[in-house]
């Protein structure tokens, strides 16, 4: 809710991230691949400790035994928020949407690679702008939201930040050029790890949330829209490369009865219809329903251990 009324502060804690992770790399000695690797695991961890001491500090026992639950509670709420980004997301989807309904191709383009991938939009057509927002805010949808709060649950306020860490450090650092194959080796490995769960439980979510009007499917039952969807998607995130991406896209392909394509990467759901501008907003809707579905979900998962009662003494 904060998101959605203040949204990201000016001054965001995942730049400051970002900054101690570049200088960490630009400080790198290592001439060997081990080397590499060591240093590039030593600024992970280094950061992700930093970042969960600095997060523990704003949601341990101390600051409720100073200023009381209530209190706490709204401190590690606007700690706990920069670490999701559902509304910017979404933002960045609906701009490159409104440049394509605009007719303006080259603004999406930028807009595209500005706010959502990191691969070249030069020369991507309509058809496959749209295609790479979708993507996009669907892997996003795992990585700025189900998993910093599933890193929540577990981890409280240093889990969530730890999170953020790795998976800003595998944004920065996992790609297969030769600079970066060893260096960005560690982070891209616990990036993977730590979104085993969460993005198949992302994937559940948007099936939960989309298997209703927004999969403007002809059959009757919301069931068979279900289990219709569910039998496809494993088959279908397998075609996406990593052990985890494709678990969120593949579901928004198949509810949205889209193709998403990167060109010579992976095809989702080949069957699709090519996906426009309204597949776009489409998939925001989709996306926002099942960020709340996700957040019912931690408030009910949170709910028995926030208010347990300690059994009668006999």
């Amino acid at each position: 809710m904060l998101d959605r009324v203040v949204g990201q502060p000016r001054l965001h804690p995942v730049r400051a991230i970002g900054s101690l992770l570049d200088a960490a790399r630009r400080r790198r000695r290592a001439r060997s691949d081990l080397g590499a690797l060591c240093e590039g695991a030593a600024a992970v961890v280094g950061v992700a400790a930093l970042g969960a001491a600095v997060a523990g500090l704003l949601g341990g026992r101390r600051l409720r035994r100073a200023i009381g639950r209530p209190g706490a509670a709204v401190v590690e709420a606007v700690a706990l928020q920069p670490a999701l980004a559902l509304e910017a997301l979404l933002e960045a989807g609906a701009g490159v949407a409104a440049a394509l309904r605009s007719d303006d191709l080259p603004t999406a383009r930028q807009r595209l690679a500005r706010d959502l991938v990191s691969r070249d939009t030069s020369a991507l057509d309509e058809r496959l702008v749209a295609s790479a927002a979708i993507e996009s805010m669907a892997e996003n949808f795992c990585d700025s939201v189900v998993a910093p709060v599933c890193a929540f649950l577990v981890g409280g306020l240093p889990g969530a930040w730890a999170y953020r860490v790795v998976n800003t450090a595998d944004a920065m650092f996992g790609y297969r050029t030769p600079d970066l194959f060893w260096y960005g080796k560690s982070a891209a490995r616990a990036d993977d790890v730590l979104n085993l769960v969460p993005a198949r439980l992302s994937a559940l979510l948007l099936l939960g949330a989309g298997t209703g009007r927004i999969a403007g499917s002809a059959e009757s039952s919301a069931a068979l829209r279900f289990r219709r969807v569910l039998d496809a998607l494993p088959e279908e995130a397998r075609r996406a490369a990593g052990p985890n991406a494709g678990w969120p896209m593949a579901a928004a392909a198949l509810l949205l009865g889209v193709r998403l394509e990167k060109p010579g990467v992976y095809v989702l759901n080949a069957a699709g219809a090519a996906p426009r501008a309204a597949d776009i907003e489409r998939a925001a809707v989709l996306i926002r329903r099942a960020a709340w579905l996700a957040v019912a979900l931690a408030a009910a998962a949170s709910l028995p251990a926030s208010h347990a009662k300690p059994s009668a003494a006999p």
